[in-house]
Formats: structure tokens, C-alpha cells, sequence
């Protein structure tokens, strides 16, 4: 489905599809459907991604090349800069330095050779991979962007990186504000300024059909989780021990992941009620899920809403508390503000913050309003037309 439609091209027929990701992989992850419906298509897909992604580029069994990463000294340095800052400085400094600046340098010239060799009809990318966007303008290649936040946020950043992009090519502001913007959020919940807009919904079949040992016992089962930033964080320990703290003790199940960066022998024992694990996917727990606790995350955030899930956030850093908002204004769910008030750049959940967490938690288990609120949005995300449907409005002739 789209908000605006009117492409040029025609539907149904193949083409040579070019992926774009930076890094990070909630930033990666919403171009695998696209990549699946390419090849149920017939299309040829080829990718490009810095190291970081690689296994999880082999996994998806596609064709890739690997970018230089960004310089890891002056990344690890502006990494350090943001988590001293407020939110809104440190999101213009990631958004500006590391994401328009380090990451398009990085990547710029992986992308051009691909497009070399594999002449490519399409290049589909994550919003911040700005190398993909600046090389299918040098060339007159069509291209895309697919969400990982929300329209507005994302119409925003591009005010933040256009002069920086112009040190590499002239008048991107126009080319990033006018290209085909691809998102998973229904228009109910994120309506969008870009002005060619497709919606469409991720199916996602769950990897594990049987569900772990996290089901077994009593009460409704709370899925936390915290993405697959957090757990790499010096703040992750004590977030994870305060977000269990916050449900010992209530007539509830737990399945707490953590993300493969963080060692959960930290956490020591946990109550009999609470299993922990490195990672299990998403969409193997949601259907015995009864509510879920995170950060805010895009990815989690949108798989609980699709899912018909309420959800408690306990914001952290990036867009998150933009994400959860959107939520709590929907009635699917409530944002528990966590950290000292004048902390700088990335909260931490502090010991003052389990009892709010656990009148939230308590809140929407008892109040069916919150559960009903999330399964209206989830009937709207079903209705919605697939990552296929996309690629048929985008097909060339």
C-alpha cells in the first residue's frame, strides 16, 4: 500500500536489486524482507555492508561485498562525545558526524564498485546508509529508502546531514527528501512528510515452531528485551538487574534476552519465574507473549505491535522514547522516563525506577484497554500490502 502513488514503473517484472546497510544491525534488518521478496521474485540481490554485518549477510545467503568500517578511532571518540551530551545534541552529532560523515566515507567507494559490477536497476537502503542515496544520484539509479524510525524523525536528520552530504555531493537534501520512503508503521501511528510513502508489513515466520523451556509454568508471559545495542553497553548489567527486579515477585513468567554482547553470567542468579537468554527470535515468543518491556527499539517495538502486544518502555538513547510515545498516545501502551532528570545522552535504568516499572508492568496486565489499543494497530499492519507488493510498485520496466 502506498500514500502516494503514481510510479512510472511496472509491476511483476525482475530486476537487479542493490541493498544498502550500515552497520548496525536494527538498521539491517528491515531490508531482509525485501532481500526474501526479491528472490521469491526471481530478482538478482546483491548487498553491501561493513564487517559487522557479514555473518549475518552469509546467514541470509546472499551475494555481498564488505565495506571499509567507519575509522574506528574517530567513531569511538564520537561515541564517547554523545553519551556526555543531551539526547537532542547527541543525536545531531551521531546523525551528523558518524552516520552522514564517517559511514558515507567508508562506504562510498564499495558502493560505486558494486554498482560496477552489478549494474544494479534499484538500490534499496536503510535511511543512514547515505552512500547508497549518493551513488544512485552520480548515476541516475532509482532508488529507496526503508525505515528503521519513524517518518518524522527521519525527515528531520536529513535537515542535520544535508550540508555535510553536500561535501560529497551537491544538492542531496532534495534527492533524500524526494525518494520512495518505505515503511512498517501503520499511517494511524506515523504519519509521513515524504512525499512518495509505501506502507508495508513484515511476515515473519517463526524460526523455533516449539516454544522454549520460558513457557513452561503459570501466569501471562512477559517477554524484555533490550535490542542489540544495550546489552553492549557499560550500563547494561544494571539495566537488566533493575528490569527484573521490577517484576520479582509478580504472578508472571519472564523471558528475558540480552543480545549476544552481553555475558548473562553478570546477572547472577534470577528468580525461578525468569529465564534468561542470549537471543531468541522475536517472532517465536510473541504468540505466548502477554505483554512486552523494552527500550523502544524500531525492531521490537513494531514486532509487539504487529503482534497485538501492549508494551512498557523504559527509553534509553537514539529514538527511542520518540518510538514509545507514539505508542502510550495510541493507548498500547505506557513510557516510564527512567535515569536522573540532567543525565546527559544515553538513561540508564537506576534503582529509583523499579517501582515505576512495576505499577507500568502491573498497569497494562490489568487494564485490557491496553491490549485492545495494540491489537487495533496489529489489524491495520495485516491489512497492509507485503515487502513483495513494494517491489512490484518499484520494478523497472
Amino acid at each position: 500500500r502506498s500514500d502516494s502513488q503514481g510510479s512510472d514503473w511496472q509491476d511483476g517484472e525482475s530486476m537487479r536489486l542493490l541493498l544498502c546497510s550500515t552497520g548496525l544491525t536494527g538498521h539491517f534488518n528491515p531490508l531482509v524482507p525485501f532481500a526474501n521478496a526479491a528472490r521469491e521474485r526471481g530478482d538478482d540481490v546483491f548487498v553491501v555492508v561493513p564487517p559487522s554485518l557479514a555473518s549475518a549477510v552469509e546467514q541470509l545467503g546472499v551475494a555481498h561485498y564488505l565495506s571499509d568500517p567507519p575509522d574506528p578511532t574517530r567513531s569511538k571518540e564520537l561515541w564517547r562525545r554523545a553519551a556526555r551530551l543531551p539526547h537532542a545534541q547527541a543525536t545531531r552529532l551521531l546523525d551528523g558526524e558518524f552516520f552522514g560523515r564517517l559511514s558515507t566515507e567508508a562506504m562510498l567507494e564499495t558502493v560505486e564498485s558494486a554498482c560496477d559490477a552489478f549494474q544494479p536497476d534499484l538500490i534499496l537502503r536503510e535511511p543512514c546508509a547515505y552512500a547508497g542515496a549518493v551513488v544512485a544520484k552520480r548515476r541516475g539509479i532509482e532508488h529507496a529508502q526503508v525505515a528503521i524510525s519513524t517518518a518524522r524523525t527521519e525527515w528531520s536528520v536529513i535537515g542535520l546531514v544535508a550540508s555535510i552530504l553536500d561535501d560529497v555531493e551537491d544538492d542531496m537534501e532534495e534527492v533524500l527528501r524526494q525518494t520512495r520512503y518505505l515503511s512498517r508503521l501503520p499511517s494511524s501511528l506515523d504519519p509521513s512528510p515524504f512525499p512518495r510513502t509505501l506502507r508495508y508489513r513484515e511476515d515473519v515466520e517463526p524460526d523455533i515452531l516449539e516454544p522454549g523451556r520460558w513457557a513452561e509454568g503459570s501466569g501471562p508471559l512477559i517477554y524484555l528485551t533490550f535490542g542489540t545495542v544495550a546489552g553492549g553497553l557499560e550500563t547494561a548489567r544494571s539495566a537488566f538487574r533493575f528490569a527484573i527486579e521490577a517484576v520479582t515477585g509478580l504472578d508472571v513468567r519472564v523471558l528475558v534476552t540480552t543480545g549476544a554482547g552481553f555475558d548473562r553470567r553478570l546477572l547472577g542468579d534470577v528468580p525461578s519465574n525468569v529465564v534468561v537468554e542470549s537471543w531468541v527470535p522475536q517472532a517465536s515468543v510473541f504468540p505466548f507473549a502477554s505483554m512486552v518491556l523494552c527500550h523502544g527499539g524500531s525492531g521490537t517495538t513494531y514486532g509487539a505491535l504487529a503482534a497485538g502486544l501492549p508494551i512498557v518502555f523504559v527509553p534509553m538513547f537514539a529514538d527511542q522514547r520518540t518510538n514509545a510515545r507514539l505508542i502510550a498516545v495510541a493507548g498500547a501502551g505506557i513510557v516510564v522516563d527512567v535515569g536522573s532528570k540532567s543525565e546527559p545522552g544515553f538513561r540508564a535504568i537506576e534503582a529509583g525506577d523499579v517501582p515505576r516499572i512495576r505499577a507500568a508492568v502491573l498497569e497494562v496486565l490489568a487494564q485490557s484497554s491496553y491490549a485492545l489499543a495494540a491489537q487495533v494497530i496489529a489489524e491495520e499492519i495485516s491489512a497492509t500490502g507485503s515487502a513483495r507488493d513494494c517491489l512490484d510498485a518499484l520494478s523497472p520496466r
